[in-house]
């Protein structure tokens, strides 16, 4: 699992230099043809990981009820995100990653509540899900790539 987390977190620290790379109407802009922005992408990936690592193991998130009814699957960007909430974002990018192998360690995850994801991918333990959210993660972050490209190509 080690490498894994060092996997996931470069995957996170690309991500917060692309971030970094935007300017902030950049990272809330929706271009024609895509249904989000960078920045939605980059605070679903947050979420995502809480999601399929803590609350199908039965646990309490560390991040807040409104950031997960924010960004979970099936939202989209309805409000303009500013710079102060940007690094709140950058800050959870990875110190998430730092709980979670923490816990992990800790062995705090017993229970696990089976789920298929859309992905068509079964997950049946938070070590699946661990397995899992870094191809999650690569996906959106190739999402955000393309989306700041179709930006800088206008």
């Amino acid at each position: 699992m080690e490498h894994l987390f060092t996997i996931i977190r470069q995957t996170r620290k690309n991500f917060i230099q692309l971030i970094e790379s935007a300017s902030i109407e950049e990272l809330n802009q929706v271009p024609a043809g895509f249904n989000n922005n960078m920045i939605w992408n980059f605070g679903h990936i947050i979420v995502s990981q809480q999601l399929l690592c803590y609350k199908l193991a039965g646990l309490e998130l560390k991040i807040s009820d409104q950031m997960t009814l924010e960004y979970q699957k099936g939202t989209k960007p309805e409000r303009f995100i500013d710079k102060t909430e940007v690094e709140a974002l950058k800050a959870l990018m990875l110190s998430t990653v730092d709980v979670l192998e923490s816990d992990l360690n800790a062995g705090n995850f017993v229970n696990y509540h089976g789920f298929m994801t859309t992905y068509g991918v079964a997950l049946n333990s938070t070590a699946d899900a661990i397995r899992f959210f870094p191809v999650h993660d690569a996906f959106h972050y190739g999402c955000a790539s393309s989306i700041k490209k179709a930006l800088n190509n206008k």
